[in-house]
C-alpha cells in the first residue's frame, strides 16, 4: 500500500529540481496562509459577523415593536432612525414577495437568514444583499403591513476581511517571488553543467565551460572539467599513436612495392603485391578510424543537402536518393557525419545492385533509411557487426576486404551525435540501415 502511494507521489511530483525546490519553499508558506485564513475566518470573522448581524436584527425588532405601539409619530420615527443610524425605513401595504432574494453560498446571507429566522419566524422576512452595492434591503411582515429597511452593508458584515486577506496574501506572494529569483540563480549552474555534460557526451570539446553557483556545484563542475580534459587527452593520444603507427608502416610498404616491381618472377610479384595492397587497405581503415577521434567543431548542417552532395560524389546510377521536401537542420560535425553515411552507402554499392536512400522528418528527429538488394546480414549477427575488428566468414561477409572497423566507426559517430542506428532486412531482401538523429 505504502509502496503504491510512494510511486503515485513520485509520479505527480515535478521532475525538475527547480520546481521541486519551489514546492519545498512555497508549500509551507501556502499551508501557513491557509491555516491562518481558516482560523481567522472561523474564530474571528464568523463570530464578529454573527454579533454584528444579531445586533442589527435586534434593532429591527425594536423598531417594529416601537412602531406597533406608536403609529402616530411615523415621520418623526423614520427621520430619527435615518439621521442617527443611517436607516432608510418605509412602511406600505404591498404584497409580501414570495421569491427569496438571498444567495445560498454567501456567509453574509447565511448569517443574516439565521438571525432573522430566529427573531421573526419563517415567511415573515425577506432580504437581498446583492440588489444594492453598499446597502442591504430587508422587508419585515408586521400584521397587514410591510416594513422596508435599507441599511448600510457595514452593519451586516465586517469590512476588515478584505484588508486581512490582502495583508496575508500579498506578503506570501512577495516571498514566493523572491524565492523564485534565488532558486533560478541556484539551479542555473546545474543546468549549465548538464548541458556541458550532454555536449561532451556527443563528442563536442567543451572548452568554454566556467564553474559558477554554490560551493558544491562549483566543486562538481570543476571535477567534470578535469575529467573531460583527461578523457580528451587520452583520446588524442590514442588517435595520434594509431595515426602515427599507420603512417610509419606505409613507408616500408611503399619500398616493398618498388622492390617487387623490379623482380623478374612476375607470378610471385603479383601475389605479394596483393598482400601489400591488402595491408595498405587495412592501414587506410586504421587511419579512417583515427580520424573519427580528431576534433571537429559542431555546426548547423542541412541533412538533405549533405546527402545530396554524397550522391553527387559517388556519381553512381545504382544510388537512388529520395529527398524530403521539408527542411531538416541539425547540430552536427559534418565531416564525421558524412564519413558515416559514405561508409554505409559504399558497402551497399559494393555488395548490392542498387542502394536506396530515404530521409523523413519526425518529432524532433530525422530518420535516414539506407537499403540495398545485396545478400544482407544474418539477424543473429546484427549486434556483432558493430564490434571493432569483427568480420563475418567470407562465404556471407559484407566485409570481405576490410578489417571490421566500418560499422564500428559508423555507430561511434552516430551515437556521439545523440542518435542511434539499427539493422534489419530491407524491402529488397538485402540490408536495411536505419539512422535516427535528433535536431
Amino acid at each position: 500500500m505504502f509502496f503504491g502511494l510512494n510511486n503515485f507521489i513520485k509520479y505527480i511530483l515535478p521532475k525538475r529540481l527547480f520546481y521541486r525546490a519551489l514546492i519545498i519553499v512555497a508549500a509551507p508558506t501556502i499551508i501557513l496562509q491557509i491555516i491562518i485564513t481558516i482560523v481567522f475566518y472561523d474564530s474571528v470573522w464568523i463570530k464578529s459577523n454573527k454579533n454584528i448581524t444579531r445586533s442589527l436584527v435586534a434593532q429591527l425588532k425594536a423598531i417594529e415593536e416601537v412602531y406597533q405601539n406608536d403609529k402616530k409619530n411615523l415621520d418623526f420615527f423614520t427621520d430619527s432612525y435615518k439621521n442617527n443610524f443611517n436607516f432608510e425605513i418605509g412602511i406600505n401595504e404591498e404584497a409580501f414577495p414570495n421569491n427569496s432574494g438571498e444567495r445560498k453560498f454567501s456567509p453574509m446571507d447565511r448569517s443574516l437568514r439565521r438571525e432573522l429566522k430566529s427573531v421573526f419566524g419563517n415567511n415573515n422576512y425577506w432580504f437581498s444583499t446583492s440588489k444594492f452595492k453598499n446597502a442591504v434591503e430587508i422587508k419585515i411582515k408586521s400584521g397587514n403591513e410591510v416594513i422596508e429597511f435599507l441599511v448600510p452593508k457595514e452593519m451586516v458584515s465586517a469590512s476588515s476581511v478584505r484588508l486581512f486577506v490582502l495583508w496575508t496574501t500579498l506578503p506570501s506572494l512577495v516571498l514566493i517571488v523572491i524565492a523564485l529569483i534565488f532558486l533560478k540563480n541556484q539551479t542555473k549552474p546545474l543546468v549549465k553543467l548538464a548541458k556541458a555534460a550532454e555536449r561532451f557526451g556527443k563528442g563536442d570539446y567543451v572548452n568554454d565551460f566556467r564553474a559558477s553557483g554554490s560551493q558544491e556545484i562549483r566543486k562538481a563542475a570543476f571535477e567534470f572539467d578535469r575529467m573531460a580534459k583527461r578523457i580528451n587527452r587520452h583520446l588524442n593520444q590514442r588517435a595520434e599513436m594509431l595515426s602515427g603507427i599507420s603512417h610509419d608502416l606505409r613507408t616500408p610498404l611503399t619500398r616493398l612495392k618498388l622492390q617487387l616491381a623490379m623482380l623478374q618472377q612476375k607470378e610471385i610479384s603479383e601475389k605479394m603485391s596483393k598482400d601489400i595492397d591488402e595491408m595498405e587497405k587495412m592501414l587506410n581503415d586504421y587511419l579512417q578510424f583515427a580520424k573519427t577521434q580528431t576534433q571537429e567543431n559542431t555546426i548547423k548542417v542541412n541533412l538533405g543537402r549533405l546527402l545530396k552532395s554524397i550522391k553527387d560524389k559517388f556519381n553512381n546510377d545504382k544510388l537512388n536518393f529520395k529527398d524530403s521536401k521539408e527542411l531538416i537542420e541539425l547540430n552536427a560535425r559534418p565531416t564525421a557525419l558524412q564519413r558515416s553515411f559514405e561508409n554505409v552507402i559504399h558497402n551497399g554499392l559494393i555488395y548490392g545492385n542498387n542502394v536506396y536512400i530515404n530521409i523523413q522528418k519526425g518529432n524532433n528527429r530525422a530518420l535516414i533509411t539506407i537499403e540495398d538488394d545485396g545478400p544482407g546480414i544474418p539477424e543473429d549477427q546484427f549486434k556483432n557487426v558493430f564490434k571493432p575488428f569483427f568480420r563475418l566468414d567470407k562465404s556471407r561477409s559484407l566485409n570481405q576486404s576490410g578489417i571490421g572497423l566500418g560499422l564500428a566507426i559508423v555507430e561511434d559517430i552516430i551515437n556521439s551525435h545523440g542518435g542511434n542506428i539499427q539493422l534489419s532486412k530491407s524491402n529488397y531482401n538485402g540490408l536495411q540501415v536505419k539512422i535516427s538523429l535528433p535536431f
